[in-house]
């Protein structure tokens, strides 16, 4: 299963023969504006990286959760949670004599890493454009909700999940929630906050909001039973000590958290605004990213690369989507669009 990423500039630079310092990048959905590094004391560059639980108290606070720990970005724990589940879930299957595999219900568009750990581990995968209902869920079922969705935007509520985590539940099932973009969502949907319960497990970005995807932390929340399988799957050493440094600083520092969501939300309703006038379509997304739908996206999204503007091709073909610039690449994309649209 190969999969197609945003952020890989490196290559379409290349392939377009265009030198890197003349690119918008916009094809992640990660802020324009990065937390500022503090100064790194020299003993957390020597030091091999221990468990810092000042961290973890400063994301526990952040969050709304008592389960978390920290983890070496999203994607290696979305790699580990069919381990953990084939060899926790499935072996109480075993003991209890039920038959069959359990079915992963995965959001049809969405970030296609979540399937591929899944289709690789054996499951059987049933793809869903509205969440699957009480009446198709099966005993120990999971399903997986990127909650807002990357690429689409859709939102569920709060109580919208807290419903179907009672179904799962029921069934004995799991329900796994990315909430990579959570933190431009006001008022927050998110529903961490109930993850005393085990059959809930939250994922949480820090790359995207704080612009620091290069440290790769995240975290994830979940039952401490789950937690602890996690971490005996995991190596040593699994997170940098510069990164749960930088982490822990910027999670406590709420005055540049509520600067940031200000920022965000204005250059993304100008951006909204840009893409709306250009394209005379529906703009959907969220602060950190927006995604418009065209017929003709391969053409268009080669239109844009040849003026050294980098988006995302979604995986259907069928949709682009803009990460949010600065205020010099809003005016740089503003001009671009200009020229694609005589």
């Amino acid at each position: 299963m190969t999969l197609v990423h945003g952020g890989q500039l490196q290559q379409v630079a290349l392939q377009y023969a265009r030198p890197i310092a003349e690119w918008l990048d916009l094809s992640t959905g990660i802020s324009p504006t990065s937390y500022p590094i503090p100064s790194i004391p020299t003993s957390v560059w020597q030091q091999l990286p221990q468990p810092s639980q000042s961290l973890i108290t400063a994301a526990k606070h952040y969050y709304g959760t008592d389960n978390i720990v920290a983890t070496s970005g999203s994607q290696a724990v979305i790699k580990q949670l069919p381990s953990i589940f084939k060899q926790h879930v499935a072996e109480q299957l075993i003991s209890e004599q039920s038959t069959g595999t359990s079915t992963v219900w995965l959001p049809l568009v969405g970030y296609k890493e979540h399937e591929r750990a899944w289709r690789e581990q054996g499951f059987t995968i049933q793809q869903y454009t509205q969440l699957p209902t009480s009446a198709q869920l099966t005993a120990n079922c999971i399903v997986v909700v990127i909650n807002p969705n990357n690429p689409t935007g859709e939102l569920f509520t709060r109580n919208t999940l807290l419903a179907l985590l009672d179904n799962i539940q029921t069934l004995k099932g799991w329900l796994i929630l990315d909430e990579a973009f959570m933190d431009v969502v006001e008022p927050s949907q998110s529903i961490i906050s109930h993850t005393d319960n085990p059959h809930l497990l939250v994922l949480r970005s820090v790359g995207k909001f704080f612009g620091l995807a290069g440290i790769r932390l995240g975290f994830l929340s979940a039952h401490p039973q789950w937690l602890q399988a996690l971490e005996k799957l995991s190596s040593p050493w699994e997170v940098n000590g510069p990164a749960q440094y930088i982490t822990e600083i910027a999670l406590m520092d709420r005055q540049w958290q509520q600067q940031q969501l200000l920022s965000l939300t204005a250059l993304s309703a100008t951006l909204e605004l840009l893409l709306m006038t250009t394209f005379d379509c529906p703009v959907a997304g969220s602060a950190l990213f927006k995604t418009i739908r065209l017929d003709n996206a391969p053409e268009v999204y080669i239109l844009l690369c040849q003026q050294g503007v980098y988006v995302r091709l979604c995986d259907e073909q069928n949709a682009l989507r803009f990460g949010i610039p600065d205020q010099n690449g809003l005016v740089k994309l503003a001009k671009v669009l200009q020229q694609l649209a005589k």
